[in-house]
Protein backbone atom coordinates (compact mmCIF):
# COMPACT_ATOMS: atom_id res chain seq x y z
CA UNK A 1 0.00 0.00 0.00
CA UNK A 2 1.54 3.32 -0.84
CA UNK A 3 2.35 5.47 2.17
CA UNK A 4 0.26 8.81 0.18
CA UNK A 5 -0.97 9.16 -3.64
CA UNK A 6 1.74 11.85 -3.73
CA UNK A 7 3.52 9.81 -6.35
CA UNK A 8 2.98 12.63 -9.27
CA UNK A 9 0.78 11.98 -12.38
CA UNK A 10 1.39 15.82 -14.23
CA UNK A 11 -0.41 16.46 -16.64
CA UNK A 12 -0.05 15.29 -20.62
CA UNK A 13 -2.24 15.67 -23.52
CA UNK A 14 -3.42 12.15 -22.41
CA UNK A 15 -5.23 14.07 -19.98
CA UNK A 16 -7.27 16.36 -21.97
CA UNK A 17 -8.87 13.70 -23.95
CA UNK A 18 -11.19 11.21 -23.45
CA UNK A 19 -11.47 7.22 -24.23
CA UNK A 20 -12.45 7.95 -27.57
CA UNK A 21 -9.72 10.92 -28.63
CA UNK A 22 -12.01 13.77 -28.23
CA UNK A 23 -11.14 17.09 -27.41
CA UNK A 24 -13.10 17.64 -24.63
CA UNK A 25 -12.42 16.13 -21.43
CA UNK A 26 -14.56 14.41 -19.07
CA UNK A 27 -16.39 16.54 -16.28
CA UNK A 28 -14.17 16.04 -13.46
CA UNK A 29 -17.38 16.62 -11.10
CA UNK A 30 -20.53 14.27 -12.26
CA UNK A 31 -21.07 12.45 -8.76
CA UNK A 32 -20.16 11.41 -5.59
CA UNK A 33 -20.01 7.72 -5.54
CA UNK A 34 -20.21 6.40 -2.27
CA UNK A 35 -22.45 3.69 -2.99
CA UNK A 36 -23.55 1.12 -6.17
CA UNK A 37 -25.57 0.94 -7.27
CA UNK A 38 -27.49 3.74 -6.07
CA UNK A 39 -30.78 4.33 -4.52
CA UNK A 40 -32.00 5.62 -7.96
CA UNK A 41 -31.73 2.60 -9.44
CA UNK A 42 -33.67 1.10 -6.64
CA UNK A 43 -37.23 -0.34 -7.79
CA UNK A 44 -39.94 -1.75 -5.68
CA UNK A 45 -40.16 -5.08 -5.41
CA UNK A 46 -43.43 -7.02 -6.42
CA UNK A 47 -42.52 -10.14 -5.27
CA UNK A 48 -41.81 -8.49 -1.45
CA UNK A 49 -38.99 -11.20 -0.88
CA UNK A 50 -38.87 -12.30 3.43
CA UNK A 51 -35.83 -11.16 5.08
CA UNK A 52 -35.06 -14.39 6.59
CA UNK A 53 -35.00 -16.09 2.98
CA UNK A 54 -32.58 -12.83 1.35
CA UNK A 55 -30.35 -13.74 4.89
CA UNK A 56 -30.36 -17.24 4.83
CA UNK A 57 -26.81 -19.07 3.85
CA UNK A 58 -25.24 -15.39 3.90
CA UNK A 59 -22.22 -15.02 6.07
CA UNK A 60 -23.34 -13.10 8.99
CA UNK A 61 -20.16 -13.10 11.06
CA UNK A 62 -18.60 -9.90 10.53
CA UNK A 63 -21.82 -7.77 9.58
CA UNK A 64 -21.63 -3.92 9.17
CA UNK A 65 -24.74 -2.16 11.52
CA UNK A 66 -26.34 1.13 9.82
CA UNK A 67 -28.85 3.15 12.06
CA UNK A 68 -30.60 6.24 10.03
CA UNK A 69 -31.66 9.23 11.73
CA UNK A 70 -33.51 11.17 9.36
CA UNK A 71 -33.82 14.89 11.05
CA UNK A 72 -32.16 17.80 11.00
CA UNK A 73 -32.56 21.42 12.62
CA UNK A 74 -31.99 23.06 9.46
CA UNK A 75 -31.18 21.87 5.79
CA UNK A 76 -27.91 23.18 4.38
CA UNK A 77 -28.37 24.39 0.66
CA UNK A 78 -26.26 21.37 -0.92
CA UNK A 79 -27.99 18.56 0.93
CA UNK A 80 -30.12 15.82 -0.89
CA UNK A 81 -29.66 13.79 1.83
CA UNK A 82 -33.26 11.55 3.04
CA UNK A 83 -33.70 13.68 6.03
CA UNK A 84 -36.15 16.59 7.10
CA UNK A 85 -36.19 19.74 9.25
CA UNK A 86 -36.98 19.19 12.47
CA UNK A 87 -39.56 16.79 13.74
CA UNK A 88 -43.57 17.80 15.77
CA UNK A 89 -43.41 16.78 19.10
CA UNK A 90 -43.68 12.87 19.37
CA UNK A 91 -42.35 12.20 16.19
CA UNK A 92 -38.80 10.92 17.44
CA UNK A 93 -40.62 8.81 20.35
CA UNK A 94 -42.60 7.51 17.77
CA UNK A 95 -39.47 6.49 15.25
CA UNK A 96 -37.16 5.24 18.07
CA UNK A 97 -40.61 2.96 18.44
CA UNK A 98 -40.44 1.94 14.94
CA UNK A 99 -37.05 1.15 15.20
CA UNK A 100 -37.45 -1.09 18.07
CA UNK A 101 -40.05 -2.92 15.77
CA UNK A 102 -37.70 -3.03 12.59
CA UNK A 103 -35.06 -4.42 14.88
CA UNK A 104 -37.44 -7.35 16.80
CA UNK A 105 -38.33 -8.39 12.53
CA UNK A 106 -34.85 -8.09 11.40
CA UNK A 107 -33.20 -10.09 14.41
CA UNK A 108 -34.38 -13.24 13.61
CA UNK A 109 -33.53 -13.09 9.50
CA UNK A 110 -29.81 -12.67 10.52
CA UNK A 111 -29.22 -16.70 11.91
CA UNK A 112 -29.17 -17.75 15.37
CA UNK A 113 -25.40 -15.83 16.21
CA UNK A 114 -24.94 -12.91 13.98
CA UNK A 115 -21.76 -10.86 14.92
CA UNK A 116 -21.43 -7.29 13.88
CA UNK A 117 -17.80 -5.90 13.34
CA UNK A 118 -18.78 -2.13 13.29
CA UNK A 119 -21.87 -0.03 13.67
CA UNK A 120 -22.71 3.67 12.45
CA UNK A 121 -25.55 6.20 13.39
CA UNK A 122 -26.09 8.43 10.19
CA UNK A 123 -28.51 10.54 8.66
CA UNK A 124 -30.14 13.22 8.65
CA UNK A 125 -28.44 14.46 12.36
CA UNK A 126 -28.04 11.58 14.68
CA UNK A 127 -27.25 14.41 17.33
CA UNK A 128 -30.43 15.61 16.46
CA UNK A 129 -32.23 13.10 19.28
CA UNK A 130 -31.77 14.39 22.81
CA UNK A 131 -29.19 12.69 25.25
CA UNK A 132 -32.02 9.96 26.30
CA UNK A 133 -33.00 9.32 22.74
CA UNK A 134 -29.62 8.98 21.56
CA UNK A 135 -29.31 6.42 24.96
CA UNK A 136 -32.25 4.20 23.70
CA UNK A 137 -30.81 3.84 20.36
CA UNK A 138 -28.15 2.49 21.74
CA UNK A 139 -30.49 0.33 23.83
CA UNK A 140 -32.12 -1.38 20.39
CA UNK A 141 -28.95 -2.33 19.00
CA UNK A 142 -27.42 -3.89 22.02
CA UNK A 143 -30.66 -5.67 23.41
CA UNK A 144 -32.45 -5.83 20.45
CA UNK A 145 -30.37 -6.84 17.97
CA UNK A 146 -27.23 -7.92 19.92
CA UNK A 147 -24.57 -5.86 18.97
CA UNK A 148 -21.82 -4.92 21.56
CA UNK A 149 -21.39 -1.09 20.65
CA UNK A 150 -18.62 -1.13 23.17
CA UNK A 151 -16.49 -3.57 21.35
CA UNK A 152 -16.42 -2.68 17.41
CA UNK A 153 -15.65 0.81 16.08
CA UNK A 154 -18.77 3.03 16.30
CA UNK A 155 -19.03 6.17 13.89
CA UNK A 156 -21.26 8.82 14.69
CA UNK A 157 -22.55 11.98 12.77
CA UNK A 158 -23.13 15.28 14.28
CA UNK A 159 -23.63 18.89 13.53
CA UNK A 160 -22.18 21.95 15.56
CA UNK A 161 -25.82 22.79 17.01
CA UNK A 162 -26.15 19.72 18.46
CA UNK A 163 -22.95 18.15 19.47
CA UNK A 164 -23.87 19.12 22.86
CA UNK A 165 -21.90 17.94 26.14
CA UNK A 166 -25.11 15.63 27.37
CA UNK A 167 -25.26 13.90 23.98
CA UNK A 168 -21.66 13.53 23.40
CA UNK A 169 -20.90 12.47 27.24
CA UNK A 170 -23.65 9.70 26.40
CA UNK A 171 -22.28 8.48 23.07
CA UNK A 172 -18.61 8.58 24.89
CA UNK A 173 -19.77 5.96 27.57
CA UNK A 174 -22.00 4.02 24.83
CA UNK A 175 -18.48 3.55 23.07
CA UNK A 176 -18.44 5.56 20.39
CA UNK A 177 -15.17 5.88 18.36
CA UNK A 178 -15.35 8.46 15.96
CA UNK A 179 -17.28 11.73 15.53
CA UNK A 180 -18.03 13.37 12.34
CA UNK A 181 -17.97 17.23 12.78
CA UNK A 182 -19.99 18.62 9.18
CA UNK A 183 -18.37 22.07 9.56
CA UNK A 184 -18.13 22.76 5.47
CA UNK A 185 -16.37 26.53 6.27
CA UNK A 186 -14.64 27.80 9.36
CA UNK A 187 -15.25 31.52 7.20
CA UNK A 188 -18.91 32.82 8.34
CA UNK A 189 -19.98 34.29 5.08
CA UNK A 190 -19.22 31.05 3.46
CA UNK A 191 -21.52 29.36 5.16
CA UNK A 192 -24.12 31.49 4.70
CA UNK A 193 -23.43 31.01 0.98
CA UNK A 194 -23.95 27.36 1.24
CA UNK A 195 -27.27 27.96 3.48
CA UNK A 196 -25.79 26.41 6.60
CA UNK A 197 -26.58 29.10 9.60
CA UNK A 198 -23.40 28.91 12.31
CA UNK A 199 -20.66 30.94 13.08
CA UNK A 200 -17.44 29.94 13.61
CA UNK A 201 -17.58 30.50 17.66
CA UNK A 202 -19.98 28.00 17.35
CA UNK A 203 -17.96 25.56 15.90
CA UNK A 204 -14.82 26.24 17.83
CA UNK A 205 -16.89 25.48 21.11
CA UNK A 206 -18.66 22.11 19.77
CA UNK A 207 -14.80 20.99 18.71
CA UNK A 208 -13.87 21.68 22.43
CA UNK A 209 -17.13 20.06 23.88
CA UNK A 210 -16.17 16.35 21.78
CA UNK A 211 -12.12 17.18 22.55
CA UNK A 212 -13.37 16.96 26.07
CA UNK A 213 -15.59 14.17 26.00
CA UNK A 214 -12.69 11.93 24.85
CA UNK A 215 -14.41 10.17 21.52
CA UNK A 216 -10.73 8.77 19.98
CA UNK A 217 -11.29 9.71 16.35
CA UNK A 218 -12.61 13.46 15.55
CA UNK A 219 -13.70 14.01 11.86
CA UNK A 220 -14.03 16.96 10.29
CA UNK A 221 -16.30 18.22 7.44
CA UNK A 222 -14.78 20.77 4.98
CA UNK A 223 -16.29 22.14 1.63
CA UNK A 224 -14.50 23.60 -1.56
CA UNK A 225 -16.11 25.47 -4.57
CA UNK A 226 -18.31 27.62 -2.34
CA UNK A 227 -19.30 30.60 -3.65
CA UNK A 228 -17.36 33.39 -2.70
CA UNK A 229 -14.45 30.94 -1.56
CA UNK A 230 -10.81 31.64 -2.27
CA UNK A 231 -8.08 29.91 -2.42
CA UNK A 232 -6.73 32.33 0.89
CA UNK A 233 -10.34 31.45 2.50
CA UNK A 234 -10.01 27.59 1.73
CA UNK A 235 -6.33 27.95 3.65
CA UNK A 236 -7.93 29.42 6.47
CA UNK A 237 -10.62 27.23 7.25
CA UNK A 238 -7.75 24.23 6.33
CA UNK A 239 -5.48 25.66 8.98
CA UNK A 240 -8.60 26.49 11.26
CA UNK A 241 -9.47 22.75 11.14
CA UNK A 242 -6.23 21.28 11.45
CA UNK A 243 -5.25 23.38 14.57
CA UNK A 244 -7.69 20.71 16.42
CA UNK A 245 -5.23 18.06 15.04
CA UNK A 246 -8.24 16.00 13.80
CA UNK A 247 -7.68 12.34 13.50
CA UNK A 248 -9.90 12.18 9.95
CA UNK A 249 -10.57 15.23 7.87
CA UNK A 250 -13.10 14.64 4.46
CA UNK A 251 -12.70 17.59 1.93
CA UNK A 252 -15.86 17.63 -0.14
CA UNK A 253 -16.24 19.16 -3.24
CA UNK A 254 -19.67 21.60 -3.29
CA UNK A 255 -22.36 20.07 -5.97
CA UNK A 256 -25.83 21.70 -6.58
CA UNK A 257 -28.14 19.57 -6.96
CA UNK A 258 -31.83 19.57 -8.14
CA UNK A 259 -34.96 20.39 -5.20
CA UNK A 260 -31.67 21.44 -2.80
CA UNK A 261 -31.37 25.35 -1.55
CA UNK A 262 -28.95 25.58 -3.67
CA UNK A 263 -30.55 23.94 -6.51
CA UNK A 264 -33.37 26.11 -6.29
CA UNK A 265 -31.72 29.03 -7.19
CA UNK A 266 -30.68 27.82 -10.12
CA UNK A 267 -26.62 27.62 -10.14
CA UNK A 268 -25.13 25.55 -12.62
CA UNK A 269 -21.84 23.77 -13.13
CA UNK A 270 -19.12 25.18 -16.16
CA UNK A 271 -15.73 24.64 -16.86
CA UNK A 272 -15.10 27.53 -14.66
CA UNK A 273 -16.38 26.18 -11.67
CA UNK A 274 -14.67 22.60 -12.34
CA UNK A 275 -11.52 24.54 -12.76
CA UNK A 276 -11.69 26.64 -9.23
CA UNK A 277 -12.67 23.43 -7.91
CA UNK A 278 -9.89 21.04 -8.45
CA UNK A 279 -7.49 24.13 -7.60
CA UNK A 280 -8.79 23.86 -4.63
CA UNK A 281 -9.14 20.71 -4.12
CA UNK A 282 -5.29 20.22 -5.18
CA UNK A 283 -4.54 23.06 -2.56
CA UNK A 284 -6.07 20.83 0.38
CA UNK A 285 -4.48 17.81 -0.62
CA UNK A 286 -1.07 19.23 -0.31
CA UNK A 287 -1.94 21.16 2.68
CA UNK A 288 -2.82 18.45 4.50
CA UNK A 289 -0.08 15.81 3.31
CA UNK A 290 2.21 18.44 4.45
CA UNK A 291 0.96 18.43 7.79
CA UNK A 292 1.42 14.55 7.77
CA UNK A 293 -2.22 13.22 6.76
CA UNK A 294 -2.20 10.09 4.56
CA UNK A 295 -5.09 10.45 1.16
CA UNK A 296 -7.36 7.41 1.76
CA UNK A 297 -9.52 8.79 -0.90
CA UNK A 298 -10.28 11.50 -3.12
CA UNK A 299 -11.86 13.05 -0.22
CA UNK A 300 -10.79 11.54 2.98
CA UNK A 301 -7.45 12.30 4.70
CA UNK A 302 -6.23 10.32 8.24
CA UNK A 303 -3.78 11.59 10.25
CA UNK A 304 -0.19 9.28 9.87
CA UNK A 305 -0.25 9.12 13.91
CA UNK A 306 -4.44 8.61 14.49
CA UNK A 307 -5.13 5.52 16.38
CA UNK A 308 -5.90 2.40 14.80
CA UNK A 309 -9.49 2.83 15.38
CA UNK A 310 -10.10 5.19 12.73
CA UNK A 311 -10.13 2.46 10.20
CA UNK A 312 -13.50 2.34 8.60
CA UNK A 313 -14.98 -0.34 10.01
CA UNK A 314 -11.86 -2.16 11.60
CA UNK A 315 -9.45 -4.98 10.51
CA UNK A 316 -11.55 -7.60 10.14
CA UNK A 317 -14.00 -6.19 8.22
CA UNK A 318 -14.32 -5.89 4.92
CA UNK A 319 -17.41 -3.63 3.12
CA UNK A 320 -16.42 -5.86 -0.13
CA UNK A 321 -17.26 -8.99 1.01
CA UNK A 322 -19.26 -8.67 4.27
CA UNK A 323 -22.89 -7.96 4.94
CA UNK A 324 -24.86 -4.49 5.89
CA UNK A 325 -27.77 -4.36 7.83
CA UNK A 326 -29.64 -0.79 8.02
CA UNK A 327 -32.42 0.10 10.15
CA UNK A 328 -34.93 3.41 10.00
CA UNK A 329 -36.34 4.93 6.51
CA UNK A 330 -33.24 5.69 4.77
CA UNK A 331 -30.87 2.98 5.38
CA UNK A 332 -29.38 0.58 2.96
CA UNK A 333 -29.30 -3.37 3.29
CA UNK A 334 -27.03 -5.19 1.79
CA UNK A 335 -26.87 -9.08 0.76
CA UNK A 336 -24.88 -10.89 -1.78
CA UNK A 337 -28.01 -11.07 -4.06
CA UNK A 338 -29.92 -8.04 -2.87
CA UNK A 339 -29.28 -4.72 -2.11
CA UNK A 340 -32.67 -3.07 -0.29
CA UNK A 341 -34.41 -0.30 1.21
CA UNK A 342 -37.27 2.11 1.66
CA UNK A 343 -38.16 4.65 -0.59
CA UNK A 344 -36.31 7.39 -1.83
CA UNK A 345 -37.00 11.00 -2.02
CA UNK A 346 -35.30 14.29 -1.73
CA UNK A 347 -38.05 16.65 -1.88
CA UNK A 348 -39.43 17.66 1.79
CA UNK A 349 -42.91 17.19 1.37
CA UNK A 350 -42.28 13.45 0.05
CA UNK A 351 -39.39 12.38 2.95
CA UNK A 352 -42.24 13.90 5.78
CA UNK A 353 -44.62 11.07 3.51
CA UNK A 354 -41.99 8.37 4.17
CA UNK A 355 -40.97 8.88 7.43
CA UNK A 356 -44.60 9.14 8.60
CA UNK A 357 -45.41 5.91 6.50
CA UNK A 358 -42.44 4.30 8.21
CA UNK A 359 -43.64 5.29 12.06
CA UNK A 360 -47.46 3.54 11.76
CA UNK A 361 -46.01 0.18 10.13
CA UNK A 362 -46.69 -2.98 12.66
CA UNK A 363 -43.50 -5.32 13.13
CA UNK A 364 -44.95 -7.73 10.29
CA UNK A 365 -44.12 -5.27 8.02
CA UNK A 366 -40.43 -5.23 8.48
CA UNK A 367 -39.74 -8.73 7.62
CA UNK A 368 -39.93 -8.24 4.03
CA UNK A 369 -37.69 -5.83 1.75
CA UNK A 370 -39.92 -3.49 -0.40
CA UNK A 371 -37.75 -1.49 -2.70
CA UNK A 372 -34.18 -3.00 -3.71
CA UNK A 373 -32.18 -4.06 -7.03
CA UNK A 374 -30.88 -7.49 -7.47
CA UNK A 375 -27.35 -8.11 -8.03
CA UNK A 376 -26.06 -10.19 -10.77
CA UNK A 377 -22.67 -11.43 -11.18
CA UNK A 378 -21.32 -8.33 -13.20
CA UNK A 379 -22.34 -6.10 -10.66
CA UNK A 380 -20.75 -7.84 -7.99
CA UNK A 381 -17.51 -7.06 -10.65
CA UNK A 382 -18.63 -3.24 -10.81
CA UNK A 383 -19.26 -2.55 -7.05
CA UNK A 384 -16.21 -3.74 -5.81
CA UNK A 385 -14.16 -2.55 -8.56
CA UNK A 386 -15.56 0.66 -7.67
CA UNK A 387 -14.96 0.54 -3.95
CA UNK A 388 -11.47 -0.34 -4.03
CA UNK A 389 -10.40 1.81 -7.36
CA UNK A 390 -11.43 4.61 -5.41
CA UNK A 391 -9.06 4.40 -2.66
CA UNK A 392 -5.76 5.42 -2.28
CA UNK A 393 -4.80 1.86 -1.47
CA UNK A 394 -6.34 0.77 -4.97
CA UNK A 395 -7.08 -3.20 -6.26
CA UNK A 396 -5.46 -5.93 -5.33
CA UNK A 397 -5.74 -8.52 -8.14
CA UNK A 398 -4.87 -11.49 -6.40
CA UNK A 399 -7.97 -11.01 -4.45
CA UNK A 400 -10.41 -9.89 -7.36
CA UNK A 401 -9.33 -13.10 -8.77
CA UNK A 402 -10.01 -15.28 -5.61
CA UNK A 403 -13.77 -13.68 -5.28
CA UNK A 404 -14.28 -13.95 -8.97
CA UNK A 405 -12.17 -16.02 -10.85
CA UNK A 406 -11.45 -13.45 -13.13
CA UNK A 407 -8.85 -10.30 -13.30
CA UNK A 408 -10.28 -6.74 -13.31
CA UNK A 409 -7.98 -6.42 -16.65
CA UNK A 410 -10.39 -9.29 -18.35
CA UNK A 411 -13.37 -7.85 -17.23
CA UNK A 412 -13.33 -4.24 -17.58
CA UNK A 413 -10.78 -3.87 -20.78
CA UNK A 414 -12.03 -0.33 -22.13
CA UNK A 415 -12.93 1.25 -19.23
CA UNK A 416 -9.72 0.52 -17.65
CA UNK A 417 -7.75 1.11 -21.18
CA UNK A 418 -9.47 4.58 -21.53
CA UNK A 419 -8.43 5.36 -17.50
CA UNK A 420 -5.03 4.88 -18.44
CA UNK A 421 -5.31 6.84 -21.62
CA UNK A 422 -6.78 10.01 -19.52
CA UNK A 423 -3.74 9.23 -17.03
CA UNK A 424 -5.82 8.03 -14.09
CA UNK A 425 -4.14 5.03 -12.98
CA UNK A 426 -0.39 4.56 -11.81
CA UNK A 427 1.89 3.64 -14.06
CA UNK A 428 4.54 2.57 -11.69
CA UNK A 429 2.16 0.42 -9.87
CA UNK A 430 2.94 -3.60 -9.82
CA UNK A 431 1.35 -5.79 -11.81
CA UNK A 432 -0.61 -7.26 -8.55
CA UNK A 433 -2.27 -4.00 -7.60
CA UNK A 434 -4.35 -1.72 -9.68
CA UNK A 435 -3.96 2.13 -8.56
CA UNK A 436 -5.17 5.60 -9.33
CA UNK A 437 -2.22 8.24 -10.20
CA UNK A 438 -2.69 11.38 -8.16
CA UNK A 439 -4.84 12.84 -11.09
CA UNK A 440 -6.76 9.63 -11.15
CA UNK A 441 -7.76 10.57 -7.43
CA UNK A 442 -8.78 14.09 -8.16
CA UNK A 443 -10.77 12.94 -10.97
CA UNK A 444 -12.37 10.57 -8.85
CA UNK A 445 -16.21 12.06 -9.49
CA UNK A 446 -15.72 11.44 -13.46
CA UNK A 447 -14.01 7.88 -12.68
CA UNK A 448 -16.47 6.16 -10.89
CA UNK A 449 -19.63 6.88 -12.66
CA UNK A 450 -17.61 5.77 -16.14
CA UNK A 451 -17.65 2.23 -14.18
CA UNK A 452 -22.11 2.30 -13.70
CA UNK A 453 -23.10 -0.11 -16.00
CA UNK A 454 -25.44 1.05 -19.04
CA UNK A 455 -28.61 -0.50 -16.94
CA UNK A 456 -27.88 1.24 -13.62
CA UNK A 457 -27.04 4.66 -15.66
CA UNK A 458 -30.88 4.09 -17.10
CA UNK A 459 -32.60 3.25 -14.51
CA UNK A 460 -31.09 6.02 -12.92
CA UNK A 461 -32.01 8.55 -15.56
CA UNK A 462 -35.35 6.67 -15.59
CA UNK A 463 -35.69 7.79 -12.31
CA UNK A 464 -38.27 10.46 -11.27
CA UNK A 465 -36.61 12.54 -8.82
CA UNK A 466 -39.20 13.34 -6.04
Amino acid sequence: MPATPARAHHATPADHADGAGTAAAPRPYQSYVYAYPHKTAYRRLPERPALADLWAGEPTDALSLYFHIPFCEVRCGFCNLFTRIGAPDGLTTAYLDALERQADAVRPALGERPRFAAAAFGGGTPTFLTAAELSRLCDIAERRLGADLRAVPLSVEASPATATADRLAVLAERGATRLSLGVQSFVDAEARAAVRPQRRADVEAALGRVRDAGVPVLNIDLIYGIDGQTPDSWRRSLDAALAWRPEELYLYPLYVRPLTGLGRRGAAADRAWDEQRLTLYRLGRDRLLAAGYRQVSMRMFRRADAPAVAASGGADHACQTDGMVGLGCGARSYTSALHYSFDYAVDMGEIRRIVDDYVSRPAADFARAEYGRWMDAGEARRRHLLQTLLQAEGLAVAEYRARFGTGPEEDFPAELARFAVLGWLDGEAAPERLWLSAEGLAHSDALGPALFSPRVRADMAAYELR
